[in-house]
């Protein structure tokens, strides 16, 4: 929540009784809002277009851990989004620049279905990073995010690059290269929502994946993106400000 407004601490009752509303027959509105008001829906994940940055501003969508089964797609090209009207960046601007074209939505979360897996691999939904970062830390926490969506049944994941100002550009097309990269995940297991944020350098890292949790205020204090916006105000603040990674596992 963008706000200011005070820590508000509610029981777990109070707070169950919040979550009933908000997750009413499955219509839960996890979306966050855009700072560009070019929001794409695509078949199993949206995103909210940044065509200064040429790249999205944040990919979401939803895991289920009933859908982890590993089908071996050839993998296509990549293209660009025909959805996104301003024209989402060629890859050619990745040649030889030194950067990975670094999926959002990885592809490995929709190898359940042929359609959803080739339309990750829109330049909508790639972003510059480096291979050690692409490979190493991020894979860890793709991977990790997986493992979740099984063990807690379904996950909403929100994820981008922090695309603040004075970039590093590369191509043709002046594909801005983010410092950092975030994941938001939330998960309504049981009626309790819990949600768990990380905050990464496009760089390598051998840290365990817990040292990289902060609190979503900190990502929406970064982005000017309010996360979970459609969360009951009270839920969504007491939320919002921890930084407590203890209710996942990491083993």
């Amino acid at each position: 929540m963008l706000s200011d407004k005070a820590f508000v601490s509610i029981s777990e009752k109070e707070q169950s009784n919040l979550l009933s509303h908000s997750f009413q027959k499955g219509t839960f509105d996890y979306l966050p809002t855009s700072t560009t008001n070019q929001i794409i829906k695509h078949l199993y994940y949206t995103l909210s277009y940044n065509e200064d940055k040429e790249q999205a501003e944040w990919v979401a969508y939803e895991l289920n851990g009933s859908n982890d089964k590993k089908n071996k797609f050839e993998r296509p090209f990549f293209i660009k989004d025909p959805k996104v009207t301003s024209g989402s960046a060629d890859w050619k601007n990745y040649k030889k620049s030194g950067y990975d074209k670094g999926h959002l939505c990885p592809a490995g979360d929709m190898t359940f279905d042929k359609k959803a897996y080739d339309e990750t691999f829109y330049t909508s939904n790639i972003a510059p990073q480096l291979h050690d970062f692409n490979d190493g830390v991020w894979n860890k926490l793709e991977q990790k995010t997986r493992y979740w969506s099984v063990k807690y049944k379904k996950l909403y994941v929100i994820t981008g690059g922090i695309l603040s100002s004075n970039l590093k550009t590369i191509g043709k097309e002046n594909v801005a290269v983010p410092n950092y990269f975030y994941k938001i995940i939330g998960s309504d297991l049981g009626g309790k929502f819990k949600m768990i944020a990380f905050l990464v350098p496009n760089a390598k890292s051998d840290k365990p994946l817990y040292d990289f949790v902060v609190s979503v205020d900190t990502i929406e204090k970064m982005t000017g993106i309010d996360f979970f916006s459609k969360l009951e105000d009270k839920i969504e603040t007491n939320l919002e400000k921890k930084n407590d990674y203890k209710e996942w596992s990491f083993n």
